[in-house]
């Protein structure tokens, strides 16, 4: 999309999308629904402000059409991570189980010997501080 064209909403596979972006109007809506002011939505999804105008002013105008299609999404990608969650369950499980590695625990001291070195240093540094 060049600069000149003004942004639209187009339906793709991905459902509807601002063109020249993979942005939808679903990421929207989420950001949307909590509350967010527009100028936040524009750099948080890396938005110029007419693509955001144009988003809103499109759910605006057909919200309980977005609204049922958003909903599907949601319900839909709740779905797959909970196919997800359940068939890598026994993995998870079995991962947690797993002792760690010589070289995992030899990392993990150092990394306990850093923190309590660390503190040291702070507890020292207070403690100088408050001396009269």
């Amino acid at each position: 999309m060049g600069t000149h064209e003004p942004p639209t909403i187009v339906r793709t596979e991905r459902g509807l999308v601002i063109s020249g972006t993979r942005i939808t109007l679903y990421s929207i809506l989420d950001y949307v629904h909590d509350g967010w002011p527009e100028d936040e939505i524009r750099d948080i999804l890396r938005l110029r402000d007419e693509q955001v105008r144009v988003a809103l002013d499109y759910i605006a105008a057909h919200r309980a059409e977005v609204e049922t299609e958003y909903q599907q999404v949601v319900t839909e990608a709740e779905e797959i991570r909970r196919y997800w969650e359940e068939r890598n369950r026994e993995r998870f499980a079995r991962i947690a189980a797993t002792p760690p590695s010589p070289e995992k625990l030899a990392l993990l001291a150092e990394v306990e010997r850093r923190r309590a070195q660390r503190a040291a240093e702070q507890a020292m540094e207070e403690a100088s501080q408050h001396r009269p």
